[in-house]
């Protein structure tokens, strides 16, 4: 997680912007180039530089660059469509990220505990939505081995 969430870092660092119009503006091969340079955005270097990209030209186009009217809404289930919708998110990306708003950001629309599921569960330590500190990391860790284990366990009784 530590080097996935270093990315953007990165690309601040080479483009001196997180902001998402300048980014979509950016000349796509160069974009490309720059996030391939050694030390790379992401192990998949080429295909998450397009991929910030597409996002960053949703956000410009959809939200006029401003990330926090994505989630301006009072209704939860709103808000997890509209990340849905963008592009590189499915169901559960959309679902941790919208539980992370809620529980570190504090963006809890009437019901999103409940719209959300499971990673939204109230001392819960299922995704990067509950990491605040080294403990709390060891513990999404330790889960998530104990999910990888009983599906395995599962999948070897079928």
């Amino acid at each position: 997680m530590e080097v996935a969430f270093a990315g953007p870092g990165k690309i601040y660092d080479r483009f001196g912007t997180l902001d998402p119009t300048e980014i979509a503006a950016i000349d796509p091969d160069e974009f490309i180039a720059q996030c391939t340079t050694p030390p790379a955005i992401h192990r998949y270097g080429k295909s998450m530089a397009e991929r910030v990209q597409k996002l960053a030209a949703a956000i410009r186009d959809e939200y006029d660059g401003d990330t926090t009217k994505i989630w301006a809404t009072d209704d939860p289930n709103e808000l997890l469509g509209r990340l849905k919708n963008l592009p590189g998110y499915g169901d559960q990306k959309a679902r941790i990220f919208a539980s992370l708003l809620g529980k570190q950001l504090g963006v809890q629309p009437d019901g999103w505990r409940e719209a959300i599921g499971p990673y939204a569960e109230e001392g819960s330590f299922r995704s990067v939505a509950d990491v605040v500190d080294p403990d709390s990391l060891l513990k999404v860790r330790e889960t998530k081995r104990e999910i990888k284990a009983a599906k395995k366990a599962a999948a070897t009784k079928d």
